[in-house]
């Protein structure tokens, strides 16, 4: 028995619902969800043909002219992507960009190939429609609590261990600071909007009413930007702060921003392009904050990093924890002891890692 079309969008999100999304790739790559694979009808330029087809001569021809370009052999190959996608994903659904045409001759091609599969009504847009309004909602009646703390001293570890937390930095796909870029880059700003929405209406399906806790975050993680509603909301909210001590956060962030980002940049390059990679990142890294340093300060943390490298080829890491040690010290803790005094919310509470863990997991 076939499925029917639906427009229960809360579900299709809750349940991590597989996606067949049938526009154009240059579409996709501006926007799509998770568990959504790119299926096209079209390609880009074909779109482009069609779209200036209807503008001159109307939509029918430019129906006939789409059915011209996506003929014959290449219009087999397309079915049969999307069967090899609908038997393996029986609970999954198609969309277009409104639930309009293209959805509907690919869910038509793939009943005359035998195969009924579902369609999204509203398509792409009215998904997209319901994330920006289940956020908005969910911000807007939600309470936050904010966990802070100086760089280094594990936020991000602390917050994964807590019931009722949203990981901002892991939907962006960066740790944060300057130095926080991953090898397998950000998604899109809109990607990026989908998930953090995604992530609150499952925070409110699961604890309905409860308070949410996020980390301490600038406008910016990386390249993408919080939705200012939740920036505000964020300002103005109660703080958590971890205390820790100095050399306690260079420990975390040299097993955070040497070990394991050499071993991700390893993983997706090979050792040797891999160590590369690594050294421009972090040698990038560090001259973007250049002038915030002062060129004194500078000369001397590239020069120990240059240094840091050199060993680090040679089997000994630890020269790292000298400029980490420093940059700290001098640079980022004066840095966040400013934020802190312009905070708005109130200090809630303070302590250790796990003097915060066995409060928020009873209060």
């Amino acid at each position: 028995m076939s499925r029917p079309d639906t427009d229960d969008y809360a579900a299709i999100f809750l349940h991590d619902t597989p996606m067949m999304d049938t526009r154009a790739p240059g579409e996709f790559l501006k926007g799509a969800f998770p568990h959504t694979v790119s299926l096209p009808l079209m390609t880009d330029n074909e779109r482009a043909k069609v779209g200036t087809c209807y503008k001159q001569q109307g939509q029918q021809k430019a129906i006939e002219l789409g059915h011209q370009l996506v003929s014959g052999t290449l219009k087999e190959e397309r079915i049969q992507r999307w069967l090899e996608f609908a038997r393996a994903h029986p609970d999954g659904y198609l969309y277009c960009w409104r639930g309009g045409l293209r959805s509907q001759i690919v869910q038509q091609w793939l009943q005359q190939a035998g195969c009924d599969y579902p369609r999204i009504k509203g398509g792409y847009k009215a998904l997209r429609r319901f994330l920006i309004d289940t956020q908005e909602r969910i911000v807007s009646n939600t309470r936050f609590r904010i966990l802070a703390g100086h760089t280094g001293c594990a936020k991000t570890d602390l917050l994964t261990a807590v019931p009722g937390s949203i990981d901002l930095e892991g939907l962006a796909h960066h740790r944060g600071s300057t130095f926080g870029k991953r090898p397998a880059g950000q998604p899109s700003q809109i990607d990026f909007e989908n998930r953090l929405a995604i992530a609150l209406l499952r925070q409110d399906h699961q604890y309905p009413g409860a308070t949410i806790l996020l980390e301490d975050e600038s406008r910016l993680i990386g390249r993408c930007a919080l939705p200012e509603t939740l920036r505000r909301r964020m300002a103005e909210a109660p703080l958590i702060i971890v205390e820790s001590t100095l050399e306690q956060r260079v420990e975390h962030s040299f097993r955070n921003y040497i070990l394991n980002k050499l071993a991700e940049w390893q993983q997706a390059r090979g050792a040797e392009e891999g160590f590369t990679a690594f050294a421009e990142d972090l040698t990038t890294s560090l001259f973007k904050i250049r002038r915030r340093l002062g060129g004194l300060r500078y000369q001397e943390l590239s020069a120990i990093l240059e240094q840091a490298l050199k060993q680090q080829q040679q089997g000994d890491d630890s020269l790292h924890r000298e400029w980490i040690r420093i940059l700290l010290r001098d640079y980022y803790d004066p840095m966040y002891d400013y934020q802190l005094s312009q905070k708005q919310g109130p200090v809630e509470f303070r302590g250790t890692a796990t003097d915060i863990k066995n409060y928020l997991l009873t209060h």
